[in-house]
């Protein structure tokens, strides 16, 4: 059974920082891209940023320059650092991963249950 489980959420003010974790756990074969999506209130779930297995990062053009993504594979784990934050930020961030679980030759997408970051003075 593989899992990713968030941490790091919370309220924080405008021009403030958080970092998100998430990790993975189970039985897992290999981890292949690992990313950041968002979803605000009557909106569409969107990705903010992802991971590769070879440490190549990409970034929504909105978040751009104030998000840093990195993973440690050792521990399985994906780390979003958000700075400069803005009220329009504020939404439900989830982990996504591209997990092979053992003994599985396909790969198959894992969501997170979701972390609440609500940026507001």
């Amino acid at each position: 059974q593989v899992q990713l489980v968030e941490s790091g959420g919370g309220l924080v003010q405008p021009g403030g920082s958080l970092r998100l974790s998430c990790a993975a756990s189970g039985s897992i074969s290999r981890i292949n891209a690992m990313g950041w999506y968002r979803q605000a209130p009557g909106k569409q779930r969107e990705s903010v940023a992802t991971v590769i297995s070879s440490g190549s990062t990409s970034y929504a053009d909105s978040m751009k320059g104030r998000l840093t993504i990195s993973r440690d594979n050792a521990k399985k784990m994906v780390y979003l650092q958000m700075n400069s934050l803005k009220p329009e930020d504020t939404a439900v961030y989830y982990c996504n991963a591209n997990i092979q679980p053992r003994g599985y030759s396909t790969a198959y997408d894992y969501w997170g249950q979701g972390t609440q970051v609500t940026v507001s003075s």
